[in-house]
């Protein structure tokens, strides 16, 4: 697979220089869908900015997700007619949007979708992730039907848990990719 097929989709404000996701985009040529807006997230912006960077795609792609990025997935999922276009999607540390605290800081992301995911996909969940609980982490994991990871006590699977390139995630992506050796 193509490296400017495979597209990052960081969460709410985006992710710092440290992440995996921009340690995946400066080492291997990863795509980064850009938000209009990181801080002010609208779901309807975001879709549609998922949408057009998959259409623009030449061939297949390949989604890596973090945090928002991980809803964002399953409700453009839910409502696209162009998800035969993704090859696979690796969902990591999805935030709860549902829960009060994070309703109240990111408007208009309720409901969450539940639709089962139209293409394969693994979700790597924690066990002290400060934005979604391990439990509703499996919750949507089993709704979305994926594979479900659990990845211990790694906080939000983001720079803070000291993953560096995250060799072990960057393994999975090519699995979903078809590019394992």
């Amino acid at each position: 697979m193509k490296a400017s097929n495979v597209l990052l989709l960081p969460g709410w404000q985006n992710s710092g220089p440290d992440h995996w996701q921009s340690l995946w985009e400066a080492a291997h040529g990863y795509h980064r869908v850009e938000q209009h807006d990181w801080m002010r997230p609208l779901r309807g912006d975001w879709s549609a900015r998922l949408e057009e960077t998959v259409l623009d795609a030449d061939g297949p792609v390949v989604l890596a997700a973090h945090s928002l990025g991980c809803i964002l997935t399953a409700w453009w999922a839910a409502h696209t007619r162009h998800a035969a276009k993704v090859r696979g999607a690796l969902l990591v540390a999805p935030g709860d949007v549902e829960r009060p605290d994070l309703a109240a800081q990111i408007h208009g992301w309720v409901p969450l979708a539940r639709q089962p995911l139209p293409f394969p996909a693994v979700l790597v969940g924690s066990r002290n992730d400060p934005y979604c609980s391990f439990e509703r982490a499996e919750g949507l994991a089993q709704a979305w039907g994926t594979r479900f990871i659990d990845y211990g006590e790694r906080g939000h699977i983001n720079a803070e848990s000291g993953l560096g390139e995250w060799v072990e995630g960057h393994a999975w992506l090519r699995e979903l990719a078809g590019d394992a050796a």
